[in-house]
C-alpha cells in the first residue's frame, strides 16, 4: 500500500489530531496568550469584542501556519531527534504537500482576517513575524549561528506588540517593554532545553550554543540572561505601566528563575536543565498573568487604600 493511500484512509479523528499537532498547539497557545494580554494592557477598560475576537483568531491562524511551515522545513531533522520523532510528517501520517497546502491556506486566512477585520498594521506585523520564524529563523539562522535563538527570538517576542496594535492601531513604548521581556526570556528558556538535548542537536548538525561552545559556557549564558531578565521584568513597574501587585509577583517569579539558573551553573544535576526549561514556561505565563491582574486589580486596590 502506498503512503498516499495509507494517509487517505486514516480515521477522521487521527487526521484532525495530525493537523492539530502540525500547528504546535502548546507553543501557539502561549503565543496567543501573550498577544491577548497585550490587547488588554493597551486599553484602560475592556477590550472591544471585535478586535479581541478577530485579532485572536488571526494571530492564532498565522502562528499555526508558521509552526506548520517550521515542521515542513525541519522534518528531516525532526526524524533524528527524540523530542520530535512523533510529529505527523515524521511518522508518515501526513505528507509534505498536504501540510504545505494546509500551512499556506491557514496563513493566508490569518492575514486576511487581520487585514480586513482588524487593521493593516497588525496584519503586516504578524506577517513579518511569521516569516521571521518560519523562513529566516528555520531555514537560515537555526543552521547558521549559535546565536540563532537570540536573533530569531525577535519573531517570538512579537505577539504582545501585535495584540497592542490590534486594539490601538499603533505601537506604543509599553508594547515594546512587553516585547523586551519575551526577547530576553527566550535564550535562557531555550538554552536550558538545548543543554539537555545537546547530543541530539550535535547529531543533526544544528549549532546550538551547548554544541559549539560547551555546556559550561551555556550555563553561564543562561545565568547572565536570567539576571538581565530579572531587571527587564521590573520595567513595567519602573515606567508606571503596572503597580505593586505586579512588582511583588515579578520579584518572586524572577527570583525563582534566578535560583534555577544559579543551581544550573554552580550545582548542576541530572534533570535540572529540563526543570529549568519547564519553569521558564510557567514564569512567562506568570509574568503576563500578573500584568493582566495588576492592570485591573491594581487601580481597585489603590482606591481602597
Amino acid at each position: 500500500m502506498s503512503l498516499e493511500s495509507t494517509t487517505a484512509t486514516l480515521p477522521l479523528a487521527q487526521r484532525i489530531t495530525d493537523y492539530y499537532e502540525l500547528c504546535k498547539p502548546r507553543v501557539v497557545l502561549l503565543i496567543v496568550f501573550t498577544a491577548v494580554v497585550g490587547m488588554f494592557l493597551a486599553t484602560p477598560g475592556m477590550v472591544p469584542w471585535h478586535p479581541l475576537v478577530f485579532a485572536t483568531l488571526g494571530i492564532y491562524l498565522c502562528s499555526s501556519s508558521a509552526a506548520a511551515f517550521n515542521q515542513i522545513i525541519d522534518r528531516s531533522i525532526d526524524a533524528r531527534m527524540r523530542r520530535t520523532a512523533r510529529r505527523p510528517l515524521v511518522t508518515g501520517t501526513m505528507r509534505a504537500p498536504e501540510a504545505l497546502a494546509f500551512a499556506a491556506a491557514v496563513g493566508a486566512a490569518g492575514v486576511a482576517v487581520l487585514y480586513w477585520l482588524v487593521n493593516p498594521l497588525t496584519a503586516g506585523l504578524t506577517l513579518v513575524s511569521s516569516i521571521g520564524y518560519a523562513i529566516i529563523y528555520t531555514i537560515y539562522l537555526k543552521r547558521a549561528t549559535p546565536q540563532n535563538i537570540v536573533i530569531g527570538g525577535a519573531a517570538g517576542a512579537a505577539p504582545p506588540v501585535l495584540g497592542w496594535a490590534a486594539v490601538t492601531g499603533h505601537v506604543a513604548p509599553q508594547a515594546l517593554v512587553l516585547f523586551l521581556i519575551i526577547f530576553v526570556w527566550t535564550p535562557p528558556h531555550f538554552w536550558a532545553l538545548a543543554i539537555d538535548r545537546r547530543r541530539e542537536y550535535a547529531g543533526v548538525d544544528i549549532p546550538m550554543l551547548p554544541v559549539t561552545h560547551g555546556v559550561e559556557y551555556t550555563r553561564t549564558q543562561v545565568l547572565l540572561y536570567t539576571l538581565l531578565l530579572f531587571a527587564v521584568s521590573l520595567l513595567p513597574f519602573v515606567i508606571r505601566m503596572s503597580g505593586p501587585v505586579y512588582l511583588a509577583g515579578a520579584l518572586v517569579l524572577s527570583g525563582v528563575f534566578v535560583y534555577y539558573a544559579l543551581q544550573l551553573k554552580f550545582a548542576p544535576r541530572p534533570g535540572l536543565a529540563m526543570k529549568t526549561f519547564g519553569y521558564s514556561i510557567v514564569y512567562l505565563m506568570g509574568i503576563f498573568g500578573l500584568l493582566l491582574v495588576d492592570h485591573y486589580l491594581g487601580p481597585l486596590l489603590a482606591a481602597l487604600i
